[in-house]
């Protein structure tokens, strides 16, 4: 069968797939199942008629003299290539899900969808346009490797901000601490760098290409609560026991302090200088932490000094 032979049903397809198109956009995001079948429905139709005329869309036909028909077969091509991008990207949105972390799934979705994208494109020009693909690839290519030599910094950061936005080891709003002393919370993160908000009310910006080479603490993960220990010196004038008593009894004091799990009072050695003794203790939250050590320390020197020990 000619290509003029069947301009009529191309013609039909074609005003089918424009109405696919409609009916895509018509259809609400949120209900992707239903835009799904409805895709499906679209593509099984206008394949079933392609094939059934003899037209093989992954294939490159040899147009005729006829222009307004060869328009018709290749706008008709180039509908299929459409709908078959969006049944695929249709599965991606409904089944890729990553339980618990939308905001990577979206990422991955997003990616995967450029990627079908950019392979229909290809397909339409060299199935429908005869295109040599092959050397605009080689060419893309050249153009690629030196874009990717004078970015390559740029390309870094957008690369590790894609690896940490999947990894997650922080959110915004998270109290970290890095490995070069720094410790704020995370107030914006993007595709380049990372915003940290110091505790001095200075932000920090940081490269992610930087970032992701870094030891990155999380001080609100498992949960906001910060243990913390005060290393105290005492003479040796009286029994370890009844030194390490008095310092229970003075954390048992602090209202500031969470009782579960209980603060611990250890020892760490002992000479003829000093008695070395390490406190350790669970706050609520970070902002905790100062008044918390205050409390301790002044506790600690009244109840010493109510039990006479000195410190060393």
């Amino acid at each position: 069968m000619t290509v003029m032979e069947i301009g009529s049903p191309l013609a039909l397809i074609n005003l089918f797939g424009a109405g696919g198109i409609l009916v895509w956009h018509a259809i609400p995001g949120r209900r992707a199942t239903v835009r799904l079948v409805v895709q499906l429905g679209f593509f099984a139709v206008m394949t079933g008629v392609l094939l059934y005329y003899g037209v093989v869309p992954y294939h490159l036909e040899g147009y005729g003299d006829y222009q307004s028909t060869d328009l018709t077969l290749i706008l008709a091509k180039v509908l299929w290539w459409i709908h078959l991008a969006w049944a695929v990207i249709g599965f991606v949105r409904l089944y890729l899900v990553i339980e618990g972390h939308p905001r990577q799934a979206r990422l991955l979705q997003d990616i995967l969808v450029a990627v079908i994208y950019l392979g229909v494109g290809l397909a339409i020009m060299s199935f429908v346009f005869g295109m040599n693909v092959s050397a605009l690839v080689a060419t893309s290519g050249v153009v690629a490797i030196t874009l990717g030599l004078a970015l390559q910094n740029t390309l870094g950061d957008v690369f590790s901000g894609i690896a940490l936005t999947l990894g997650r080891p922080y959110h915004l709003g998270d109290l970290v601490l890095l490995a070069d002393g720094t410790e704020g919370r995370v107030s914006e993160t993007n595709w380049r760098a990372t915003h940290v908000q110091t505790l001095a009310n200075n932000v920090v910006v940081l490269p992610n290409s930087v970032l992701a080479k870094m030891t990155i603490t999380n001080l609100t993960r498992p949960d906001r609560s910060q243990v913390q220990s005060v290393t105290l010196r005492v003479a040796p004038t009286h029994m370890p026991s009844m030194v390490t008593g008095v310092m229970r009894e003075a954390l048992a004091s602090c209202d500031s302090l969470m009782r579960d799990p209980e603060p611990v009072v250890a020892l760490k050695s002992i000479d003829a200088e000093a008695i070395v003794l390490e406190l350790s203790y669970r706050v609520a939250t970070p902002a905790d932490r100062i008044p918390a050590r205050n409390e301790v320390l002044d506790l600690v020197y009244r109840h010493g000094k109510a039990a006479d020990l000195k410190l060393a």
